[in-house]
């Protein structure tokens, strides 16, 4: 509360024209921001129950420490169209399309068991990654997830299967196309096109990928010819031949992609205006198209799919109330970084540009990736979009290399920790739930440490440097 007052004390004059004035606005309008996101880091970690039951409560109170001082620095009306810009352009698209992929990979059961080996894991893990980028990280690990278990149930070591599942899966194979990650999803709805990141993150997710799959086939060898001189584990899931259930669901999905293709080379120039923010009919269009897709789903999945899935509404009604939380805590933060060098954020600024004022392409890649390790890599994908112009036309051309290493940034690192990216929690409830003797917190983190950072040093020299 005394940060937020600060903030309305020290913040300059308004210029409703033009947005939120960011030159004269404080670091002190970052503080909810940095505290939403430092809530959404520990809470589940340092005091499990009461954010488990509050969880939406502190997100709101977060968000009301923005709205208010807004309206009383600037006035009801330019805060109000600020906040409504940000919900209605970017987080309705954005958690509309979640829900979909959401609801509709729930539908879709990977049934039956195969036997764990290593080349066996391999071709789990790659079909998985795959996926990611056509179902998001989310809709792949929870279709592959439990028959990944089931695979390796009987194996003395198996955790190892799951981490790397982690960073493959949950993460670096949703790489390629909007509908893989929420930073990627929330590039496109800033202008970049959807098959861009495609092409221009291909060789980078290729070579990290196929260095993560490689270490993970040498590692999973060793154990299984270690397992071979212990004693044998009765597989507790019979063997049965692999079954899709749930193929009504898969046009469904070819569907969502449709209509965000759709929304993406349909300009009829026809948009409709609320509250001083306008909406164009093509993302009006591609957004209902896409709840009708998923309402579709529920009602031609079978329910004991969904029951087999472990299939409930509890992680994207968390991730809705937090991320509305994150669009609204980010409106000030994205004023500030869109002045520049003439904004509150100018170290930031200094710390990504070069001495001839040029991007630092490699400062950009480690900068969002860190923070995507602890903070949520949707919201930092998009400070660093906006530090780096925000013009999404500029940075797909010209600044091409830069826009890369900010994607692959918030994609690749979110797999340094449990908290990297939404899926990488779940994943690791799940595998615990089925009894795999999960690493912690900082063990998992030595295993990134390990696997990953060499990896992304490498990546980055290659590609970034």
């Amino acid at each position: 509360m005394l940060a937020t007052l600060i903030a309305v004390l020290t913040a300059g004059p308004a210029f409703a024209s033009e947005g939120l004035p960011g030159a004269t606005m404080s670091l002190w309008w970052a503080l909810p921001f940095a505290g939403l996101l430092l809530s959404i880091a520990t809470g589940p970690l340092l005091f499990h129950h009461t954010w488990e039951h509050h969880y939406g409560k502190i997100a709101a109170v977060w968000a009301a420490l923005v709205v208010v001082p807004l309206a009383f620095a600037f006035g009801p009306h330019l805060a109000t169209e600020a906040v409504l810009h940000a919900l209605l352009t970017e987080y309705m698209p954005f958690i509309i399309l979640l829900f979909a992929l959401f609801t509709i990979a729930g539908g879709i059961l990977v049934a039956g068991n195969i036997h764990g080996t290593p080349l066996t894991n391999v071709g789990l893990l790659l079909i998985g990654a795959l996926m990611a980028s056509v179902v998001g990280t989310t809709g792949a690990s929870m279709i592959m997830i439990r028959p990944i278990i089931r695979a390796n149930d009987n194996r003395p070591f198996n955790a190892h299967v799951v981490v790397f599942f982690i960073f493959l899966v949950s993460n670096i194979g949703g790489s390629l196309t909007p509908l893989g990650d929420p930073p990627l999803f929330v590039g496109f709805l800033r202008g970049v096109d959807f098959f861009w990141t495609t092409i221009h993150i291909l060789p980078d997710t290729l070579f990290v990928g196929g260095v993560v799959l490689a270490a993970f086939l040498v590692l999973d060898i060793i154990l299984h010819r270690r397992e071979g001189g212990l004693p044998k584990v009765k597989d507790p899931t019979p063997d049965s031949k692999v079954r899709v259930r749930g193929l009504p669901n898969l046009p469904l999905l070819a569907s969502v992609i449709a209509a965000i293709l759709l929304s993406a080379y349909w300009k009829p120039g026809v948009s409709v205006s609320i509250y001083g923010v306008a909406l164009e009919l093509q993302n009006l269009v591609r957004d209902a198209l896409i709840l009708l897709l998923a309402l579709a789903s529920l009602a031609v999945s079978r329910k004991e799919y969904r029951e087999a899935n472990g299939f409930n509404w509890g992680p994207i009604a968390e991730v809705a109330k937090l991320f509305a939380a994150i669009f609204v805590c980010i409106v000030p933060v994205v004023a500030i970084l869109q002045a520049g060098n003439e904004g509150a954020l100018k170290p930031l600024v200094a710390m990504v540009t070069t001495a001839s004022g040029g991007p630092n392409d490699l400062a950009y890649f480690w900068l969002t990736g860190v923070l995507s390790s602890f903070l949520d890599n949707a919201p930092t994908y998009l400070v660093f979009f906006e530090l780096a112009g925000g013009d999404a036309q500029h940075l797909m051309t010209d600044m091409a290399t830069t826009l890369a290493a900010i994607s692959a940034g918030a994609v690749f690192m979110g797999a340094n920790t449990y908290i990297g990216n939404a899926p990488n929690f779940m994943v690791y409830a799940i595998a615990r739930q089925r009894g795999v003797n999960m690493p912690s917190f900082f063990g998992y983190m030595a295993w990134s440490g390990v696997v990953l950072i060499p990896t992304f040093i490498l990546s980055s020299w290659i590609f970034f440097d």
